[in-house]
């Protein structure tokens, strides 16, 4: 675990729990990114595992990431799952000596299995504490973190019947980066002189319409080899031009696969996409999995997509958050089975032919709060640090109940 030094007391000192993907992890440094805005000189920590991307974003952020010893929530574990309570109960005294060197006013908790020692560390350390929930289905760890804190706060309304004082919940929508906020509020004019310069940044030919292909933080093998699939079909088109992330690990393969079809013509694999505002500003279109995060930053920006969602998430909540965009005509729902390179030109081939189809698809995507909802969750944080003032607190739930 990582040293437990005491800091130095400052005017706000906030730890937040977050790990595993970067669906947990880009709306956590979205966060810590709106606490220090609110209050200068902000000391924010996190506390995650040594097995998710946090050991890589966390400090490529400039944050300070504090590691304890929990494992998944997942019954794939097998017999391994019985550990669980132990490691949980390990991992939050852990947390909590992490809470407490830290001189915390306040934790957080953005869902995800790190996040659960920190909350009950945080009760354990006697600080109160905030969890974010950002599925339309809830995951094991935050059902459990929403039974010790009465401070709830939810991406998507559709997620509050499934936690614990859910009626209560604050909707503050899915924290995302300053830069895509500001592109979801960019004026039509402004936006499409962004356009313009987001596209001769990404190296897009002009008068080829572009598809996006994202797998999420650490790529998807079978988005990337439907459109691997999908350039081959389309290799001798002058009107198209695809952009494929891989996540690191795809990469050659994938970049094979397009020079075995043909497909290398028109389509260009990369591991990361790190400018997501400059990716959202250019494309056409997007292929996707249905994280949280991506359906979010899709609804906030109006960017129409095709939406893939992993059929072995927990809950299988990368469905309902995809429905969000589908059942407002925002986004077209995909099975996961079916998205082939084949699949792919029988339904983006017509979207793309049709002038209207797309910016009817953008139209109907609902902003949401998505664009304010770093500040918004971070004014409930300060909030419940008692730093100002606000809603009234709901009572705590009794550890009895637990």
């Amino acid at each position: 675990m990582t040293s437990t030094t005491p800091h130095t007391p400052t005017a706000l000192s906030v730890v937040i729990g977050a790990g595993g993907t970067g669906g947990h992890i880009y709306p956590g440094l979205a966060l810590a990114e709106a606490l220090r805005a609110a209050v200068p000189g902000a000391v924010v920590s996190f506390i995650g595992t040594e097995r998710g991307l946090e050991t890589e974003l966390i400090p490529g952020a400039g944050h300070r990431l504090h590691t304890v010893d929990m494992i998944p929530f997942d019954p794939a574990l097998g017999t391994k799952r019985y550990l669980l309570p132990a490691a949980l109960l390990r991992s939050a005294h852990q947390a909590r000596a992490v809470i407490r060197a830290q001189g915390a006013h306040v934790v957080v908790g953005m869902g995800g299995y790190p996040s659960a020692p920190a909350v009950l560390g945080a009760r354990l350390a006697g600080v109160p504490a905030v969890i974010h929930e950002s599925n339309a289905v809830p995951g094991r760890a935050n059902r459990f973190a929403a039974r010790l804190t009465p401070h709830v706060a939810v991406a998507f309304d559709r997620s509050r019947p499934h936690l614990a004082g859910g009626d209560r919940a604050l909707t503050t929508g899915m924290p995302i980066s300053a830069a895509l906020a500001a592109l979801a509020e960019l004026p039509g004019p402004d936006r499409a002189a962004l356009r313009a310069d987001a596209r001769r940044a990404l190296g897009v030919p002009a008068g080829r319409r572009l598809v996006v292909f994202n797998g999420g933080s650490l790529g998807a093998v079978r988005l990337t080899r439907a459109a691997a699939g999908l350039a081959g079909l389309w290799q001798h088109r002058d009107d198209v031009q695809l952009l494929v992330k891989t996540g690191p690990a795809a990469l050659p393969d994938t970049v094979a696969d397009l020079a075995a079809s043909g497909g290398g013509r028109i389509a260009r694999a990369v591991p990361y996409l790190d400018r997501m505002d400059l990716v959202y500003a250019a494309a056409d279109l997007v292929v996707c999995r249905a994280g949280s995060a991506t359906v979010a930053e899709l609804a906030a920006t109006g960017v129409p997509a095709v939406l893939v969602p992993y059929p072995h998430a927990p809950g299988d909540h990368q469905t309902h958050n995809a429905r969000v965009l589908s059942d407002a005509g925002a986004g077209i729902l995909l099975p996961d089975a079916e998205t082939t390179g084949e699949r792919l030109a029988a339904l983006v081939g017509p979207l793309l032919a049709d002038p209207a189809r797309l910016p009817a698809m953008a139209g109907a995507a609902h902003p949401g709060p998505h664009a304010r909802a770093a500040e918004l969750l971070a004014a409930e944080v300060l909030r419940v640090a008692g730093l100002v003032p606000g809603r009234p607190t709901p009572a705590a739930p009794r550890l009895e109940r637990i």
